[in-house]
């Protein structure tokens, strides 16, 4: 049986550099990843994506804005945590979803475990005022970051595709060790991408 692998962007495209994961999806039409990968823009639709992680998948890269304390464009790599159908309690309210609502809607909606998920992040630049409700446009640090973040899924996707369970090549900087940062060019030792 053949390795499943969803790579997901999520992100509002109004909320300026909120728009990295929708972005790096639309970038990949121009270098897309193998066709064996299921690639698509969540946007915002949360309820959506945490079907979709019900659908028997190895593995779900979810990429994503996410405020980590880093410079500006940082991309790093996380494994979050994963809730189970014990642990979720109450079902989560399906509106303004996070990725980490997303899971804990996923499982509490599934009766199997989640697939292994990985979050591929980039540090905002810029982010709506809160007076706000649209600031469409993504920083040119962040558009930069968008085409890291391609090179850094096609690196990272055969890895994942020969061995679900496999160290990809970009590590995350916080979460753990375990991770090494070897295999891209431009990885800071702790496992973040240098801008």
């Amino acid at each position: 049986m053949s390795t499943r692998l969803l790579v997901a962007g999520v992100g509002n495209i109004f909320l300026a550099d909120d728009a990295f994961g929708p972005e790096v999806i639309r970038a990949l039409d121009e270098r897309p990843l193998p066709p064996e990968v299921r690639v698509r823009d969540f946007g915002i639709r949360g309820m959506d994506l945490a079907y979709e992680l019900l659908d028997d998948y190895d593995t779900a890269v979810l990429v994503d804005a996410a405020v980590r304390g880093h410079e500006p464009g940082t991309l790093s790599l996380i494994e979050p945590d994963l809730p189970d159908r014990t642990t979720a309690g109450a079902p989560p309210e399906a509106h303004g979803m996070d990725p980490a609502t997303v899971l804990a809607l996923a499982a509490h909606l599934g009766d199997e475990p989640l697939p292994r998920v990985l979050v591929l992040a980039c540090e905002p630049e810029l982010r709506a005022p809160a007076d706000e409700d649209i600031a469409p446009g993504i920083s040119a640090t962040v558009r930069q970051a968008v085409v890291r973040a391609v090179a850094a899924l096609h690196a990272m996707v055969p890895v994942l595709l020969a061995d679900p369970g496999a160290t990809p090549p970009l590590s995350r900087p916080d979460e753990s060790t375990a991770l090494s940062s070897a295999g891209l060019p431009g990885t800071a030792r702790d496992g973040t991408e240098d801008r």
